[in-house]
């Protein structure tokens, strides 16, 4: 014997699931695009910054020792000179992160959605096969797989992006650390 109230519960909520999930197609598809946009944008500021680099140029380490010289001359009422150093330091820090982010972003993002991105179309196509529309169908596999290739070659893309720069942030902080030590050291 069926239960007929539990079969319909359950097909109201496999329809309303359904319903959510075509609803999340197309902002899907269009966070993976904003990915893609967002890495040709990351891929440019790295081209830059190597650049830079490869001038001689840090502009972290540069802004820090500007902001040095200016804690070097101390106003009434604020805190010691190796206080005032540690402050810059720690700015170097969290700027030289907050740039990271962007690109950290994508390798956490980019597989979620191109997951996304495949298993909705993927749940339109198996519709499409139900009703015996295999045009719909493939069109639907073909949205499917591009997807997770999309948001997997952002991801892996923003990840290498994301070792270099770190490796360079943890070059640049360590050089402003030194100079940190060394002010503090020639002015005590």
């Amino acid at each position: 014997m069926q239960n007929l109230p539990a079969d319909a519960a359950i097909h109201s909520i496999e329809s309303l699931l359904y319903s959510i999930s075509n609803v999340l197609y197309l902002p899907v598809l269009l966070g993976i695009a904003a990915l893609v946009l967002h890495m040709l944008v990351c891929f440019g500021i790295f081209a830059a910054e190597w650049l830079e680099r490869r001038r001689g140029v840090r502009m972290l380490v540069a802004t820090a020792r500007q902001e040095m010289a200016a804690a070097l001359t101390a106003k009434e009422g604020q805190p010691a000179l190796d206080a005032r150093l540690e402050r810059v330091v720690q700015r170097a820090d969290a700027s030289g992160v907050r740039r990271l982010d962007g690109v950290r972003f994508v390798v956490r993002v980019g597989p979620a959605l191109g997951l996304m991105g495949t298993l909705i179309p993927m749940g339109i196509s198996l519709a499409g096969l139900a009703q015996g529309n295999l045009p719909k169908m493939a069109e639907s596999m073909t949205t499917a797989f591009t997807a997770t290739v999309v948001g997997l070659a952002c991801s892996v893309s923003a990840y290498v992006l994301t070792l270099v720069r770190e490796h360079w942030l943890r070059s640049d902080l360590t050089e402003i650390a030194f100079a940190a030590e060394t002010l503090l050291a020639a002015e005590g």
